[in-house]
């Protein structure tokens, strides 16, 4: 399996909880447009803690979503969410995005949201999800990329924690750019109709929801998380990591402009 060595943001309570700040402040800027027909069979890969499953299956209450991933615990929290909010229309399954257990054409969708740049070969994986659509099925991919991050005030070290992350995500096997490659992997995979269209997320202190949400609670907290292994490699010094983080939340205050671009792209079997 060509999935990354690991997942470099880690599984504890506080990750799950930052994955959850991220999808409820983000839902109207990524999932305006996401919405399926009723009766569809729509395929989550990769769903984790479920931080984007309780939307989907609130927008399409009448579309039926089966939702994977390999982590049984996470799994577990997804399904424990799910049902605490009341939906009926999702199972689980564990199950490898490499090494899927469905047959050609068991599914109308495939939604795909932050998945792509935590395995080794993301292609393959694209092409493996399109065997499990029907002809004419859809897929929909959004992902990151940690290199659209630009924010005032500047700061060298704030941008050097932020490729730290990027350096430990390639490492890994990953790659925190991935956003900018959708259009070339969606193609390469053999999809057609490709399109793709950026979701820049904008902050300053007349969107204190975002503040909080975005750049605290979502962004500058994924950065934080890896400071364990970026010291342990040496690749800031610790003085300049608690600099760098400083000044990311600097850019939170009533002067501050923080910007990040996600990326949504469609494609057709």
């Amino acid at each position: 399996m060509k999935k990354a060595r690991d997942y470099v943001h880690g599984y504890s309570p506080r990750e799950a909880e930052r994955l959850m700040d991220q999808a409820q402040t983000l839902t109207d800027l990524l999932h305006h447009d996401t919405c399926y027909p009723a009766g569809s069979r729509v395929l989550e890969a990769g769903c984790g803690v479920g931080a984007q499953t309780g939307t989907l299956a609130a927008q399409s209450p009448d579309a039926r979503f089966t939702c994977i991933d390999c982590s049984e615990a996470s799994l577990a929290e997804a399904e424990a969410r799910v049902r605490k909010a009341g939906h009926r229309n999702v199972v689980f399954q564990k199950a490898d995005i490499f090494n899927l257990p469905f047959g050609p054409g068991s599914f109308d969708h495939v939604f795909v949201c932050f998945v792509l740049e935590h395995l080794g070969d993301p292609r393959e994986a694209l092409a493996n999800l399109k065997k499990v659509l029907k002809p004419g099925g859809t897929i929909t991919v959004i992902e990151g990329d940690h290199g659209s991050a630009y924010f005032h005030p500047d700061s060298c070290y704030a941008q050097r924690a932020i490729d730290c992350l990027v350096t430990l995500q390639r490492e890994s096997g990953g790659n925190a750019l991935i956003g900018r490659e959708l259009f070339p992997l969606l193609t390469g995979a053999g999809f057609s109709n490709v399109s793709v269209s950026p979701r820049m997320v904008y902050v300053d202190s007349s969107r204190p929801a975002l503040v909080e949400g975005f750049t605290k609670l979502t962004f500058t907290a994924m950065v934080e998380g890896v400071r364990d292994a970026a010291l342990a490699k040496g690749l800031m010094t610790e003085p300049d990591w608690d600099r760098g983080i400083a000044d990311l939340y600097r850019t939170a205050e009533d002067d501050g402009v923080f910007c990040y671009t996600f990326f949504k792209g469609t494609g057709k079997r």
